[in-house]
C-alpha cells in the first residue's frame, strides 16, 4: 500500500478512535447530553435525558473497547509494513470497531427498554407481542390459570 492512502486510512481510524473514546468517557460519567451527533441515538433513548444518560452509561464499555481497537489499528496502519499486514489490520480493526459500536448501541437500547418496562407495571414485558393467547399480557385480563376464566367450550383463537 502506498504512503498517502495508508496515512489517510490510518488517520481516519485514529480520528474515529478519538471520537469513540470521548463519547465513552462522557457516557460513563453521565456527562454526555442529548445531541444530534454522538451517543446512542434511538427513539427510546432520545425520549428523555434520563434514558439517554442510561443508554450511554451502559454503552460506554463497548464504545471504549471500539475506540481502543480503532486506536491500535490506526497506529499499526500509520506505522506501515507489508501491504498484506496493513490491509488485514485495517479490515480487522474496522470490523472490530463497527461491531463493538453496534453492540454498545444495542445494549444501551435494551437497557432503556427494560427501564421503561420496569416503570410501567402493567406492561407485558415482551412475553407476548400481539396475541390473545396469553391473557396475562392484557391489563385487566384474567390469567389462564384462573378457573373462572376457563371456557367450557374449549379455547378460542381470535384472528
Amino acid at each position: 500500500m502506498s504512503t498517502a492512502p495508508r496515512l489517510v486510512l490510518g488517520c481516519a481510524l485514529l480520528l474515529a478512535a478519538a471520537a469513540l473514546l470521548v463519547v465513552a468517557v462522557l457516557g460513563a460519567r453521565g456527562r454526555l447530553r442529548r445531541n444530534r451527533w454522538a451517543g446512542v441515538r434511538t427513539r427510546r433513548t432520545l425520549a428523555s435525558d434520563e434514558a439517554f444518560t442510561l443508554a450511554n452509561r451502559v454503552a460506554a464499555a463497548p464504545l471504549g473497547a471500539a475506540g481502543a481497537v480503532a486506536l491500535l489499528g490506526g497506529a499499526v496502519v500509520v506505522a506501515g509494513g507489508p501491504a498484506a499486514v496493513t490491509w488485514t489490520v485495517l479490515l480487522v480493526a474496522t470490523a472490530g470497531m463497527l461491531g463493538l459500536t453496534g453492540v454498545g448501541g444495542a445494549l444501551g437500547e435494551r437497557a432503556v427498554a427494560r427501564m421503561q418496562v420496569a416503570a410501567d407495571p402493567g406492561a407485558c414485558a415482551g412475553t407476548c407481542a400481539g396475541c390473545d393467547l396469553v391473557a396475562g399480557c392484557r391489563p385487566g385480563a384474567t390469567s389462564p390459570a384462573d378457573p373462572a376464566a376457563s371456557d367450557p367450550g374449549g379455547p378460542s383463537v381470535q384472528v
